[in-house]
């Protein structure tokens, strides 16, 4: 017998601490029956409801203050398909339990982001990505959806069976329902090969082109108050499997891509005209290698030093000047920037809300050490990549509204339409939502 847990409800608040939520209560379904029935209590109740992952959203995606779904009961491998090479899992499943179960069958994604705490439908309904010449999003890995809608309902979609809630809620920002389970293509598993090397920013925006094409994964960091990047190129490999010997991967990964990297955060924020110096040993602190390995221990690393993030999709051709335009507006201004900035690229799907819609893009972003004022900083920024008809990350922090939504995605309307006809009454609404997709 399976039993909702439902509490009183705290404080609630993200991962990076910038955002805070106080629900009436907080719901924990063991089944998605139960998940529905929260849904229509709710609606009795008149309250609106929101489901929450691991809030490694930097924006109020997930806030309410009315009830709040845990889904984390509703989680593990529900069904594997040889044949048609997939896999259903539970909404709430931490996407490193799924890497780590899906290694175990011999299966992987094809691509996914640089972190795996989110969970999956955390991840896949705000449109996170990694890199990638061809691989898209984790979202546009997504073969079929389960959703409970706002009637209570439990609708399942695919590119055959509810088409046009399939097109949307596959980055559906929480707004057409409650994800309950996924299914995702997977492929057998293979080996990547590694390659990190410090590159001259000016190499890399000349080169940028050819960097792309020749590898199937490719991205890069820039260290603002730099010249300096540190590039990082993942290609299928035949192996062997040849991983980051234990003591290398913890002095590089742990101690000084987090235990070094907290220090000198700090120090910066203490002392903020010391960041140049300091970002320019940081730069310089990692050395190039290269290693083969399953693919999420190639994709992913851990983030342990706490930031807020902003990042913009921009068109992938526009990517070279909308960086060198970042870099000039650092280099004339007073910021003081202890984060590198992020590069990556997608190719484009048609996912209706996704930030590569229609378009190949590149991605930037940018960081803040949290309790560091980032304000400025993100404000200059943004100017810059909305110049360039930029799509900012459902989960990261943006000023965007309905208006500029509208402009920048040409099928915002069949958004908002669907949004109309499977919630009425607003029941998944809040004020993040009500910002970009208007009441």
């Amino acid at each position: 017998m399976s039993t909702t847990v439902i509490g009183k409800s705290g404080t609630w608040r993200n991962w990076a601490g910038n955002v805070t939520a106080r629900p009436v209560r907080e719901v924990t379904p063991a089944t998605v029956e139960e998940l529905a029935a929260a849904v229509r209590r709710a609606a009795e109740d008149d309250l609106r409801v929101k489901a929450v992952g691991t809030g490694h959203s930097f924006t109020a995606v997930a806030a309410t203050d009315g009830v709040l779904i845990r889904p984390q009961l509703l989680t593990g491998i529900r069904n594997i398909d040889r044949d048609a090479m997939t896999v259903t899992v539970g909404a709430g499943t931490p996407l490193k339990r799924l890497n780590v179960a899906l290694a175990r069958e011999g299966l992987s994604l094809t691509n996914m982001g640089d972190i795996m705490e989110q969970t999956v439908s955390g991840a896949t309904s705000t449109g996170t990505h990694g890199t990638g010449r061809e691989s898209a999003s984790i979202a546009a890995q997504i073969k079929g959806l389960e959703l409970v809608t706002a009637d209570g309902s439990i609708l399942t979609c695919s590119a055959t069976e509810n088409a046009d809630v399939f097109a949307a809620a596959r980055v559906g920002i929480g707004a057409l329902g409650i994800v309950t389970a996924i299914t995702f293509a997977v492929e057998p598993i293979f080996l990547l090969t590694a390659r990190e090397e410090p590159m001259p920013i000016e190499k890399v925006l000349a080169e940028f082109d050819e960097l792309h094409a020749e590898n199937e994964h490719f991205e890069f960091y820039w260290f603002p108050h730099t010249g300096n990047t540190n590039t990082k190129r993942n290609n299928r490999s035949a192996g062997p499997e040849k991983p980051v010997p234990q003591l290398n991967s913890w002095f590089e990964d742990e101690f000084l891509s987090n235990g070094v990297f907290q220090v000198a955060n700090l120090v910066g924020q203490a002392v903020p005209a010391t960041i140049p110096t300091i970002a320019q040993i940081s730069s310089r602190a990692l050395s190039a290698r290269s290693y083969t390995d399953i693919p999420y221990k190639v994709f992913t690393s851990p983030r342990r030093v706490r930031f807020v993030e902003m990042e913009y999709a921009v068109p992938r051709e526009a990517l070279v000047d909308t960086l060198r335009e970042l870099k000039a507006m650092v280099d004339r201004s007073n910021l003081r920037v202890s984060f590198p900035v992020e590069v990556r690229t997608a190719p484009a799907d048609d996912i209706t809300l996704s930030t590569a819609s229609g378009r190949d893009s590149a991605y930037i972003a940018v960081h803040m050490f949290r309790g560091t004022p980032y304000q400025a900083y993100f404000t200059a920024a943004e100017r810059i990549f909305t110049a360039h008809e930029g799509r900012p990350h459902w989960g990261k922090v943006h000023t965007r509204d309905t208006d500029y939504f509208a402009k920048v995605y040409p099928r915002f309307g069949e958004f908002t339409a669907l949004r109309d006809r499977l919630d009425p009454e607003r029941r998944f609404q809040n004020d993040y939502l009500r910002r970009v997709l208007g009441a």
